[in-house]
C-alpha cells in the first residue's frame, strides 16, 4: 500500500467518525519555543493546554514534522528520519480511552478491503503505563489480547507530558512484531527493531508541576477537561504495509536513494559506509524539499540555517561519494514526484523551490572550493606545529569570512583527526550575535517579559477585543500595567512598560506590517504606544512610554490611533500587495513572496531568483504596478472558508497560521488575491505611487525589491528629479543627453586608472630591483623589509616582485608592510630555497604579529597592528631567522 493510499485511508476513517479533517499546519511554527513543527500535536496545542477554545469536539490531520536534534543520526541507523508525518487523531473534551483504543485497533487489524490496514492481530503488541489498570481492561476487552501481550512499563517509556509544567497523562503504544528475522523474541521490552512502534495512544488527563523532563516531578491536580492525542507515524505504517525493512525503503523515499546510487555509480548495500550517505542524501533531499515548499529560506540563524546545514549535508554526501556536479537538480525532482501525491504545493511551487535549492547548492560548491583550500592549510599547520585542535577563531574566519558552516568544519577536521575548540568559536559567535542584535535592544527597549505574565492575564481578563480593521479610537479599560518584573500597580512620567487593554484599535505587528503607533489618554496621564504585539493568541499588548502623569490598572483610558501613521500604513501594506502582483505578472509565478516588511512610506519584498533583475525587468514591474494604480483598481476584504480561499487561488503566506475562515484581500478580483490580516486602502489609487528605490541580494536565490510608497514615493521622486537637474547643470548638459555625458567621463577614468597603474607597476618594479640587490644577509637568508603607504595589495605586489629578483638557489625572505589609514598590515613571503631550510611564511607572520594572519609556508600576510608599529615589527625578523 503507498503512503499517499495510507495517509487517505487514515483520515477518511477519522472523517466517517465525526473528526473534523484540519490540514497540516506549515513547518515553520509560530510556538516561540520550537523552530519547526516537530510532533504531530504541536498544531493543537493551544487547545490541549486549554490557552484556546477549540473550534471542534474531535479532529484528525496528518502533520508534517521535522526535528534535528538528532540529524548526526540520521543515516547512521536506519530508524532516524529528519522529515516524517504524524497521523493523529485527537479528543477535545469529548471521548477518552474507550474510544481511543477501540479506533486505534479498528483502523489497524481490519481488512484492507473494509477500509483498515489489515495488520495480524496475533501480532500486534501494546504496552501501557505500569498503574493504568483501566487501560489494560479495555485492551484485553476491545482487542482480546493475551495478557502477555499488554506490556507495563515505567514513566519514561509510558506516560507524556511537554517536559514543562502542564498537561499530561499515560500512554499506550503499538508495536508489531516483524519476525524473528528482524531481533530477538519477547516483546517491545526487549527489542524495539524488531517490535516496531507504530501507534501511540496519550491520555491527558492530569496536570504536572515543576520538575524533570521525564519523570519525578509532582501531579498536582486533574484536568477540567480529558483529552485524547494520539499518533500514528507514517513511515513506520508505510514500512509495514510495504514489507520494507526500514524508512529509506518506502515509496517516499527510496526512489531518491536509488537516483543518488546510481548517479555515484553505486549499488545500494554494497558498501556500509556509502550507503550511510546514501541515507542522508534520501533524507535530506526530501527534508529540504518540504521546508522549502512551506517558505523556509536558507540563512544563517534559526530555520534558515537548519535547512541551509540540510541542503548543504546532502551536497557533501554526494561529492563524497563521488559525484562531482551539481547534485540536486537531479535529486529534488524525484522527490518531489514521489512527495506531490500527497502534497500539492511542493508541485505547483517547485520552480521557485528549484531556484531556491539550486542556487543554495552553486553557492555552497563555490564555498567548498574556498572553504576546503583554507582548512586543508590550517589543519596542516596544525598537525605541523604538533597540535591536535584547530583554534577557534581560525574555525570562526572560516564561518564569518568563507561562509563554512561550523559543523562542516567539525566533520571535516574529524575526518583528519584533528579537533575544533567549539568553545573558542562559540564565543566569538556570542560576541558577534551581541553586536548584531544591540540595534534592536536599542530600538524597543523596557525588558522583555516572561510569557507567563501575560498568560495569567488571559486567564483572568479573557482575549483582547481587537477593533483595528474598522476604528482609530476606543474607549478601553486598562487591565493590567506590566514592567520587566511583572505586574505594576502604577506607571510614572518617564516610565516604559507593557500596557494591555480590554479593547484595542492598534494593529499589532504581524503579517509583515509594523504595529502602529498612537496614544492613550487618561484623565492621570498620557502614554505614547511606541510597540503593539501578539505574544499569545487573543492577546494584545501595547508598550508604551508615559510621557505625563501615571498609568494605573483599572483605569479607563482613550486609545487613539495616529491616523497619518494609519494612512502611511494602509498605503504601504497594499503596496506590497500591488508589487507582489506586478512581480508575478512579469517574471511569472515562481517568483512568489518569501518575506515582506512594511510601515508608513516604505514597503520591501523578497522573492526567491538567481541573478539580479534587469533594468528592464525593473522598469516593466513598475510600470505594472503604476498601472494598477492609475486604474484604481477596487480593493476588497471577504472571509471564506480556508479550503474555499485556496479554490481560488487565494496566496497564502508562508510559516504563517490560518484557522478554519480566513481573511482574503483582493485587489482588481483575480489580479491580487492573498490571504492576509492586515490594513488596507479601499481603491488602489489611495496608494499614491509606488517608487523602487532599491533591488539587491538577500542570500544565495533570494533578491528583495525596496519601495517609497505614498507621500514618501513623491518625495523620492521629487529628490531624483532634483538630483538630475543638479548633474545636468555641472555638466552643463541637457537631461537626454546626461546617460552619453556620463559614460563618456567614467570612461576617461577608467582609461585614467589604467594610466595610473601601469605607472605604479612600473616604479614597483624600478623599487623591487633595487631592494633586491640592497638585501641583507642573515645567517645565510637574504633578507628584505620595507613599508609602502597604501594598500595591502601595494605591499603584496612588491613582495613579490623583490621575491622574484633574489638570486636564484639562495635562501630569501622579504616582508612588506603597508600603512593605510592608520592601520598596519604585513605581507612576507619567501622563496623556494628557504622554504627548504624549514623557513615558514605563515609561521613568521603569526609569529611577528602575535598569532594574528595566516597564509601558505611560501606567502602570507596579516594585520591588526596601529600603523607606526610596522618598523618595530619589520626589526624583529632577522631574530626570527636565527632564531635569537
Amino acid at each position: 500500500m503507498r503512503t499517499a493510499e495510507i495517509r487517505r485511508r487514515f483520515l477518511d476513517y477519522f472523517a466517517e467518525r465525526e473528526h473534523t479533517v484540519v490540514p497540516s499546519a506549515p513547518l515553520p511554527t509560530p510556538d516561540p519555543t520550537l523552530l519547526f513543527v516537530n510532533a504531530g500535536m504541536v498544531p493543537f496545542k493551544p487547545y490541549l493546554t486549554g490557552e484556546d477554545t477549540p473550534p471542534w469536539p474531535r479532529a484528525t490531520s496528518v502533520q508534517k514534522c521535522v526535528r534535528t536534534l538528532d540529524i548526526e543520526e540520521v543515516g547512521r541507523t536506519t530508524r532516524h528520519g529528519s522529515f516524517f508525518q504524524m497521523n493523529g487523531n485527537f479528543s477535545f473534551g469529548d471521548y477518552f480511552k474507550e474510544e481511543a483504543i477501540g479506533y486505534a485497533w479498528e483502523l489497524s487489524t481490519a481488512p484492507v478491503a473494509e477500509g483498515g490496514f489489515g495488520l495480524d492481530p496475533e501480532r500486534i503488541w501494546v504496552t501501557v503505563h505500569h498503574t493504568d489498570d483501566e487501560s489494560a481492561e479495555i485492551w484485553l476487552r476491545t482487542a482480546e489480547l493475551p495478557r502477555d501481550r499488554i506490556v507495563r512499563r515505567g514513566d519514561e517509556d509510558n506516560f507524556w507530558s511537554m517536559g514543562v509544567p502542564g498537561p499530561c497523562g499515560p500512554c499506550s503504544e503499538l508495536y508489531y512484531d516483524r519476525g524473528e528475522a528482524f531481533g530477538r523474541a519477547g516483546g517491545p521490552a526487549v527489542d524495539e527493531d524488531r517490535y516496531m512502534e507504530f501507534g501511540n495512544l496519550v491520555f491527558m488527563s492530569h496536570e504536572r508541576g515543576e520538575g524533570p523532563g521525564k519523570s519525578g516531578y509532582p501531579i498536582v491536580g486533574e484536568l477540567p477537561r480529558r483529552n485524547i492525542d494520539t499518533g500514528m507515524g507514517l513511515e513506520r505504517m508505510a514500512t509495514l504495509l510495504q514489507g520494507a525493512d526500514n524508512l529509506y525503503e518506502t515509496d517516499e523515499v527510496r526512489p531518491v536513494l536509488d537516483r543518488a546510487a546510481a548517479l555515484a555509480a553505486l549499488r545500494y548495500g554494497a558498501d556500509p559506509q556509502a550507503d550511510i550517505r546514501l541515507r542522508v542524501v534520501a533524507d535530506h533531499v526530501r527534508t529540504a524539499l518540504m521546508l522549502l515548499a512551506d517558505g523556509t529560506v536558507p540563512g544563517n540563524e534559526g530555520r534558515g540555517y537548519v535547512l541551509r546545514r540540510i541542503l548543504r549535508r546532502s551536497v557533501r554526501a554526494m561529492r563524497l561519494l563521488g559525484y562531482q556536479d551539481p547534485a540536486l537538480p537531479e535529486l529534488l525532482p524525484v522527490a518531489r514526484d514521489t512527495m506531490a501525491p500527497g502534497y500539492q504545493e511542493v508541485a505547483d511551487g517547485f520552480d521557485r523551490i528549484a531556484q531556491q535549492a539550486y542556487a543554495e547548492e552553486d553557492a555552497f560548491r563555490a564555498t567548498l572550493r574556498q572553504g576546503t583550500t583554507v582548512l586543508d592549510t590550517a589543519i596542516a599547520e596544525v598537525k605541523a606545529e604538533g597540535g591536535r585542535a584547530l583554534a577557534g577563531d581560525r574555525a570562526f574566519l572560516l564561518h564569518d569570512t568563507y561562509g563554512f558552516p561550523i559543523d562542516l568544519t567539525l566533520e571535516m577536521a574529524a575526518e583528519q583527526g584533528v579537533e575544533v575548540d567549539r568553545d573558542g568559536f562559540a564565543a566569538l559567535m556570542r560576541e558577534q550575535r551581541e553586536r548584531a542584535r544591540a540595534d534592536a535592544r536599542a530600538r524597543k527597549s523596557g525588558g522583555t517579559l516572561d510569557t507567563s505574565a501575560f498568560r495569567e492575564v488571559l486567564a483572568a481578563h479573557g482575549p483582547t477585543d481587537w477593533r483595528a480593521w474598522d476604528s482609530l479610537v476606543t474607549d478601553s479599560r486598562v487591565v493590567a500595567v506590566l514592567g520587566p518584573a511583572g505586574p505594576l500597580p502604577v506607571a510614572a512620567a518617564g516610565e516604559i512598560v507593557t500596557v494591555i487593554l480590554d479593547r484595542t484599535p492598534f494593529y499589532a505587528e504581524s503579517g509583515g506590517q509594523d504595529s502602529d503607533a498612537g496614544r492613550l489618554t487618561a484623565a492621570s496621564g498620557e502614554a505614547e504606544v511606541i510597540d503593539v504585539q501578539r505574544p499569545l493568541p487573543g492577546l494584545v499588548t501595547h508598550q508604551v512610554r508615559i510621557i505625563a502623569g501615571e498609568l494605573t490598572p483599572g483605569g479607563t483610558v482613550l486609545a487613539a490611533v495616529d491616523p497619518e501613521w494609519r494612512l502611511g500604513a494602509r498605503q504601504a501594506h497594499s503596496g506590497t500587495h500591488v508589487l507582489h502582483a506586478a512581480l508575478r505578472q512579469i517574471l511569472g509565478q515562481g517568483a512568489l513572496q518569501s518575506g515582506s516588511y512594511n510601515r508608513p512610506g516604505y514597503l520591501r519584498l523578497d522573492f526567491p531568483w538567481r541573478g539580479a533583475l534587469s533594468e528592464t525587468a525593473r522598469s516593466e514591474i513598475e510600470e505594472a504596478a503604476a498601472r494598477a494604480l492609475r486604474q484604481d483598481l477596487p480593493v476588497g476584504v471577504r472571509w471564506m472558508p480556508l479550503a474555499e480561499a485556496r479554490e481560488l487561488g487565494a496566496l497564502a503566506l508562508f510559516g504563517e497560521t490560518y484557522g478554519e475562515r480566513v481573511r482574503v484581500v483582493e485587489i482588481g478580483g483575480p489580479w491580487s488575491r492573498e490571504l492576509c490580516g492586515g490594513t488596507h486602502v479601499e481603491h488602489a489609487a489611495q496608494i499614491g505611487v509606488i517608487a523602487l528605490t532599491g533591488e539587491s541580494s538577500v542570500g544565495a536565490g533570494m533578491r528583495r525589491l525596496e519601495a517609497s510608497v505614498g507621500a514618501e514615493g513623491f518625495g523620492y521622486l521629487a529628490r531624483e528629479r532634483d538630483l538630475v537637474t543638479r548633474i545636468a547643470e555641472q555638466l552643463q548638459a541637457p537631461r537626454a543627453e546626461l546617460p552619453d555625458r556620463i559614460a563618456a567621463l567614467l570612461e576617461r577614468l577608467r582609461i585614467a586608472d589604467r594610466q595610473n597603474a601601469e605607472l605604479r607597476r612600473r616604479a614597483t618594479l624600478a623599487r623591487a630591483a633595487e631592494l633586491a640587490t640592497a638585501a641583507r644577509d642573515v645567517h645565510g637568508v637574504l633578507t628584505v623589509t620595507t613599508t609602502v603607504e597604501g594598500a595591502s595589495d601595494d605591499a603584496r605586489a612588491l613582495a613579490l616582485a623583490v621575491r622574484d629578483r633574489l638570486p636564484a638557489g639562495r635562501p630569501g625572505v622579504v616582508a612588506v608592510g603597508a600603512a593605510h589609514e592608520g592601520k598596519g598590515s604585513l605581507v612576507l613571503t619567501v622563496t623556494p630555497a628557504a622554504r627548504d631550510t624549514g623557513l615558514s611564511a605563515a609561521d613568521l607572520v603569526r609569529r611577528l604579529l602575535g598569532g594574528r594572519g595566516g597564509g601558505t609556508s611560501e606567502t602570507a600576510q596579516g594585520g591588526g597592528v596601529p600603523a607606526g608599529a610596522l618598523p618595530e615589527v619589520l626589526e624583529a625578523l632577522p631574530g626570527l631567522i636565527t632564531g635569537d
